[in-house]
């Protein structure tokens, strides 16, 4: 017998939609700061910071799309639903980061080649350390949202956000120690560090996806979970074997077979599938339930 997800997850999307919402526009706002506080001093490093955040906004974009089309209920074309959708998102989002590090390098280069003093130091600094804050408080939000609810889409914006956050943090230090010093090939050569450890983020969220979409397992504490769950609840004589896991988006699917005695009738079996399935939606909510039910002895 199969089990589907409970109703009650359509209010999980829809606060997962206001979520990626308001990406957006907490993307355009940090970016608006960004590159004032890039236009008041003309550094490269936070011309570099800037130019993630263009990013930010594209991704929160494409993010949000990906969420409205997880949403879709299961159709004819789709059986299993639409999930894997944000999937699709998180990738392009690793794929836009690591040609934004290209192109953020390609600044610091020309940078080092013809270095230029910072204009307004001071002014430049406290708009980007505001934008700064900004994107620590939205990321912070977006992790744990998103973890609780399974959006891989949210989850992978908000490890964006972060990433940017500690990028912005080394950038504001350098520039103000360019400020101070006066080494002005300090400037791109921040700018340079932007980009390699930005490029880094970007191939986890792109590995973290490819792995959603090929289907891996649960992570090993989870399936420990689950195997606990079930040796908890199922009846003394019961046999469980074959137990497959694996995430599609927020949803988690398990399936496994449940060996019964050849004696047991069908609504005893069918009531300890019921005890199994609410025993394992109380620890996972949003998931999909599979259980294949035999006699025991039966040829595997």
């Amino acid at each position: 017998m199969t089990s589907d997800p409970p109703a009650s997850t359509t209010s999980t999307h829809a606060t997962i939609r206001r979520l990626a919402l308001g990406s957006i526009a907490v993307g355009i706002v940090v970016l608006g700061l960004k590159f004032l506080a890039w236009k008041l001093t003309g550094s490269v490093a936070l011309y570099s910071d800037a130019l993630e955040s263009i990013i930010n906004v594209a991704t929160a974009i494409a993010a949000f799309i990906a969420i409205r089309v997880s949403a879709m209920p299961a159709d004819d074309n789709h059986p299993y639903g639409h999930t894997k959708a944000e999937y699709f998102s998180a990738v392009l989002e690793g794929v836009l980061i690591i040609l934004a590090a290209l192109a953020i390098l390609r600044e610091a280069w020309q940078g080092f080649i013809a270095p230029a003093p910072i204009d307004a130091p001071l002014l430049g600094l406290a708009i980007s350390g505001g934008a700064t804050l900004i994107n620590l408080a939205w990321g912070t939000l977006l992790i744990r949202r998103g973890g609780r609810m399974r959006s891989p889409a949210l989850v992978a914006d908000g490890r964006h956000l972060m990433t940017d956050v500690w990028t912005s943090v080394g950038v504001i230090a350098g520039v103000a120690l360019v400020a101070l010093t006066g080494w002005t090939r300090l400037d791109p050569a921040i700018a340079a560090l932007v980009a390699l450890n930005i490029l880094w983020a970007g191939w986890k969220i792109m590995q973290d996806s490819v792995a959603g979409l090929m289907d891996a397992a649960l992570p090993p504490e989870d399936i420990a979970r689950i195997e606990a769950i079930i040796a908890a609840t199922r009846g003394p004589t019961n046999d469980v074997r074959d137990l497959r896991t694996r995430h599609a988006g927020r949803l988690t699917f398990i399936d496994f077979t449940l060996r019964v005695p050849g004696s047991m009738s069908v609504d005893d079996s069918h009531a300890v599938c019921d005890d199994l399935e609410d025993a394992l939606r109380r620890e996972f909510p949003d998931s999909s339930i599979t259980i294949h039910v035999e006699p025991r002895g039966h040829a595997h």
